[in-house]
């Protein structure tokens, strides 16, 4: 019998002061949670200036580094601290009230289940899925159907992340029955267990595998058989900086920022 899921899983409260509070880091500094403090919106502290709060799915980590660096210098006296975790601890984060301006979640329905918390999303950029595997392949894995050997230790997203829904949406069309060694909070969680060898493959973004290149093999799934994974983002109505929140919202969709997603290797919206 494979082993059991190894699920993980928090409270909502601790979810809030364990992922919130550490995370949020300003993205000229450490993008590693747990550096840097707290960042609250406020008034803003020069004439059409702001500190925006953004929290944004895990996968949108790096390219948020060079896009957030990038607005500030457009705009000077302005700063933007993000906030990466799985789209769920997102949501929850949200619901509770936490201090933010702008959400930007991996998938439409997460976004669409906080409608009475966001003003109208827009889909700022696509990803696909990948197969992650260990240095140089050893398991010979050629596509999904291979996730099935026993002797293959596959890790996933939990199903509630986007990640994991889309890894078992492909994978049930595809009749392909894995039992994962454990279900990962998020993408940066199921890449790194393979980067350990903790486990032989995972299904992940193809932009996350791109980044962890000499760590990593990647075996690409046909377009038929694959999934598109949408990021919208929007304005959350609680924000104390609402213009400057719309803003950097719509800047998300225009050709500045949209080389820069496209640069690290996200599909046009």
């Amino acid at each position: 019998m494979p082993p059991a899921p190894q699920r993980r899983t928090a409270p909502a409260a601790a979810v809030l002061a364990a992922v919130l509070l550490p995370a949020l880091t300003a993205c000229g500094g450490s993008t590693d949670s747990g550096a840097g403090s707290p960042a609250v919106s406020g008034p803003a502290s020069a004439p059409g200036a702001a500190h925006l709060t953004v929290l944004a799915a895990s996968s949108l980590t790096d390219v948020f580094k060079t896009a957030g660096a990038a607005y500030e210098k457009a705009r000077p006296g302005t700063r933007v601290t993000f906030s990466f975790a799985g789209s769920q601890e997102l949501a929850a984060q949200v619901r509770q009230g936490a201090p933010a301006d702008v959400l930007v979640t991996a998938d439409t329905r997460t976004m669409d289940g906080l409608a009475a918390e966001t003003g109208s999303p827009s889909v700022i950029a696509r990803n696909r899925l990948v197969i992650a595997t260990g240095k140089g392949n050893p398991f010979k894995i050629g596509g999904l159907k291979d996730l099935a050997d026993s002797k293959v230790k596959v890790v996933l997203a939990a199903p509630e992340v986007p990640v994991g829904r889309y890894s078992r949406r492909i994978l049930d069309a595809q009749q392909v029955r894995v039992a994962p060694v454990s279900e990962e909070p998020n993408v940066r969680a199921v890449l790194a267990k393979v980067e350990l060898g903790e486990a032989d493959a995972g299904l992940v973004y193809q932009t996350d595998a791109a980044k962890s290149a000499d760590k990593v093999a990647t075996v690409d799934i046909p377009d038929g058989q694959n999934a598109v994974a949408s990021y919208p983002a929007a304005a959350l109505r609680q924000s104390r900086n609402a213009a400057a929140a719309a803003a950097f919202t719509a800047w998300l969709s225009g050709p500045e920022a949209q080389k820069i997603f496209q640069d690290a290797g996200f599909q046009k919206p």
